[in-house]
């Protein structure tokens, strides 16, 4: 057995690789961010060859950091930005088109057609999902229909479909392993989450080869062995899970209810429902947090689109700031904002609207409103989009006295106390903020028996900041009212 832990977290605009002691500290870490495709409104796609280089790029970045060779590394974890979709060749690997990412919404009509034809509901009973086009299955369609060729060479058996966590685990292992886990094979939209199989009803409606599918694993498995040269020498895989998914791991949200919100690219809130696959009546998602030992526990999510990448956006397209860091700066500055709302619907609203159609805007704009009240405005928009997250959640039956938060916005501390007084609850930011990596990174050690329980993950989560409500109720339900109204308005538009 090695010494180390090798955690690759392959997400929307960075892949990164975090290299772990046995005890789950850091040694190393490496990130490289690489640019997102727009080719029309609407679509979002990401080079596939572009997100293998940028993960070959991190592995042997942060080997070099830890002065650590491929035999010192007990085991590799991979974690994902979900629901994105590939298609390669059997024999070479190439993709057959741009990897489609799970922000894309072309497949807007598709999804609106089988609504009409009265799929939805089955659709939704066997998967915990919505019909919408952030999941792979219309995307994966897409590609089969208008891709020249692609379709014939699916069912001839030469191509393959995987969500990046297949896609990275075929390049690693030489093509060799063709291969998922629950979690990701759950947001696929062809995965019925209560039997834990592919599901022939579904690749019907779609219509999905399935000689496409890759095998379904548990999260802690033998997934195959790396032996890229980028790692210099063979490392079994030990561990994948969706990132949400990886970050209720990290957050060590093991028991029933144990709430984490996540704040990267989206916004994603999972509460833990246990063996139970609570259907929500407010159009959030049953999923698969994880699979242990054969043993599914189910999540109930929120998914926001856009939180973190509204922050890149005025950064890299507005320009009206240099840094994300500058925004806590403003937010303490000028307070919070009351009189502009920004909705950052850049690639329409998901839960709990699921309007696919709706467009972003800002909103009561007057000849004083400048710059830092665009900021703040954007800033509290990630804090609303979890209240309307939250709130369809207790209407489900889960009601919070805590949530833990994760992600590159919490370092925050301004975000954190406004996103405290708009939820009226308190917010726990751990003393590690980056718990998608560090989640494969535990399954991985429990593979390897350098972790033996979730207890032992339990025990090692450690308290960083804790965020009290202190906002007084009258102020908090005026600011609500005027998000409701600003929501109201673009989905009108939309």
């Amino acid at each position: 057995m090695g010494k180390f832990l090798l955690a690759i977290d392959q997400g929307t605009s960075s892949s990164r690789a975090v290299i772990y002691d046995h005890a789950t500290e850091v040694v190393a870490s490496a990130q490289q961010e690489f640019p997102q495709i727009y080719p029309q409104p609407g679509w979002v796609e990401h080079d596939p060859e572009v997100i293998w280089s940028s993960v070959r790029a991190v592995c042997k970045e942060v080997l070099g950091a830890a002065c650590a060779s491929a035999a010192q590394i007990t085991g590799i974890g991979i974690t994902n930005q979900r629901e994105t979709t590939l298609v390669w060749d059997r024999e070479t690997g190439k993709c057959v088109y741009n990897a489609i990412v799970w922000q894309d919404r072309r497949t807007a009509e598709h999804c609106r057609a089988l609504r009409n034809d009265g799929l939805e509901n089955n659709i939704s009973k066997k998967t915990g999902l919505r019909l919408d086009p952030y999941f792979s299955a219309t995307k994966l369609a897409w590609i089969l229909d208008n891709v020249d060729g692609t379709r014939a060479r699916a069912e001839a058996g030469t191509l393959l479909f995987g969500t990046v966590d297949s896609f990275l685990l075929w390049r690693l292992t030489g093509g060799t392993t063709h291969a998922t886990d629950a979690s990701n094979a759950s947001r696929t939209m062809l995965f019925n989450i209560h039997t834990q199989q592919w599901d022939d009803e579904l690749l019907n409606i779609f219509n999905i080869p399935r000689q496409l599918l890759p095998e379904v694993k548990d999260c802690v498995a033998q997934f195959g062995v790396a032996t890229d040269v980028c790692l210099g020498g063979p490392v079994p895989v030990l561990g994948i899970a969706g990132d949400q998914q990886a970050a209720l791991i990290g957050q060590a949200g093991f028991e029933n209810g144990m709430t984490k919100s996540t704040y990267g690219t989206g916004c994603f809130v999972i509460a833990n429902t246990g063996t139970a696959a609570l259907a929500s009546k407010n159009k959030l998602l049953t999923t698969v947090a994880m699979r242990l030992n054969g043993t599914v526990t189910y999540g109930l999510e929120g998914s926001v689109f856009v939180a973190g990448s509204a922050l890149q956006w005025l950064r890299d397209e507005l320009k009206i700031i240099d840094s994300v860091a500058e925004t806590e700066v403003i937010a303490s500055r000028i307070g919070v904002v009351d009189n502009v709302l920004v909705v950052p619907a850049f690639a329409g609203l998901g839960a709990p609207y699921w309007d696919p159609d709706a467009r972003g805007a800002i909103l009561g704009l007057t000849r004083g409103t400048g710059r830092d009240e665009v900021v703040t405005a954007t800033l509290q928009s990630a804090a609303y989009q979890t209240r309307d997250l939250v709130s369809a959640m207790a209407d489900d039956g889960i009601s919070l006295d805590v949530i833990r938060v994760d992600g590159g916005m919490v370092a925050n501390d301004w975000f954190l106390q406004f996103l405290a007084d708009i939820l009226d609850t308190p917010v726990e930011r751990s003393a590690n903020v980056e718990s998608t990596v560090l989640g494969v990174a535990y399954l991985t050690a429990l593979a390897a028996d350098v972790l033996q329980s979730s207890e032992q993950i339990s025990a090692l989560w450690k308290l960083e900041s804790r965020f009290e409500p202190s906002m007084k109720s009258d102020r908090r339900e005026l600011l609500l009212q005027g998000w409701a109204t600003a929501v109201s308005r673009i989905r009108n538009s939309g």
